[in-house]
């Protein structure tokens, strides 16, 4: 049943309202970030205020900014890279050639994403020291690489389900084998899921702070890292913390901002038959 005027309009509101709700904490942030210390701090709320550059360059002068951000680019994309050459076959197998624990499998792996992170810290520092692994590019691609392969995994099978059977038999019929119909009809038909799980995978690892600010201390250390060490024993300076997590979140949203309209379309693919 097609809406009337006032229901659109209200819908349109309640939408509007809910995404000012939302980023009202990144709002509040930046404008943090180009206010003087004594500003960010003042109750009440200073909303109208002579913007100062100050924190960024407080930040600049205590980081090496570039360091960071190429420690969470390599990573972030490393990880995902890698999560993604594992996933794919993997997704495939259990979405065309399933076994009778092909779902038990899946949930198994889905619960490892229940478990707190915490939980597994000691063991996995104890390993990652053993293989050398501590504070290294390598050691957060891996990590990283682990911590999303369930997502990426699902969200893969998700997607190979939706593609008609037949197409594949067809080709099957046709000669194709199992690796040219993966590569050339599988891959095509479902590069928006495929993408949309990239992203995804991205976005996630840019995000992880728990894992990074544990296996490092200065040489891969990312940007999530880079935040932690604005928070000191002299205590939080706002405005310089906000420039800084400014500084970090806004890569991933300018990317997020992006490429919305694939993450949009991947993760909605399917949805219409």
């Amino acid at each position: 049943m097609e809406q009337s005027t006032g229901q659109k309009i209200a819908t349109a509101l309640v939408g509007w309202g809910l995404s000012l709700l939302m980023a009202f904490p990144i709002l509040w942030m930046a404008l943090a970030a180009f206010k003087t210390e004594s500003q960010a701090i003042a109750s009440p709320p200073i909303f109208f205020f002579a913007p100062t550059l100050e924190n960024f360059a407080a930040v600049f002068e205590r980081a090496n900014y570039p360091h960071f951000f190429l420690n969470s680019v390599v990573v972030a994309g490393g990880s995902t890279l890698l999560a993604l050459i594992i996933g794919l076959p993997a997704a495939y197998a259990m979405a065309f050639y399933p076994t009778k624990r092909t779902k038990d499998v899946l949930v198994w792996m889905l619960s490892t994403k229940m478990m707190p992170a915490v939980g597994v810290l000691v063991p996995i520092y104890l390993m990652f020291r053993s293989a050398g692994l501590i504070d290294t590019r390598s050691g957060l691609v891996f990590m990283y690489t682990l911590m999303n392969l369930p997502i990426v995994v699902w969200m893969l099978f998700t997607f190979f389900k939706d593609v008609p059977k037949e197409i594949l038999e067809a080709a099957l019929l046709d000669g194709a084998r199992p690796v040219q119909q993966f590569w050339m009809l599988l891959l095509p038909l479902t590069a928006p899921g495929i993408a949309s799980t990239g992203l995804l995978a991205v976005i996630l690892a840019w995000n992880e702070a728990f894992w990074s600010i544990n296996l490092s201390t200065s040489n891969a250390t990312p940007l999530t890292a880079f935040i932690a060490s604005f928070s000191s024993p002299e205590g939080l300076f706002w405005a310089k913390l906000s420039a800084a997590s400014l500084l970090a979140i806004g890569p991933i949203l300018a990317f997020g901002w992006m490429t919305q309209k694939q993450l949009v379309r991947g993760l909605t693919f399917g949805a219409v038959k």
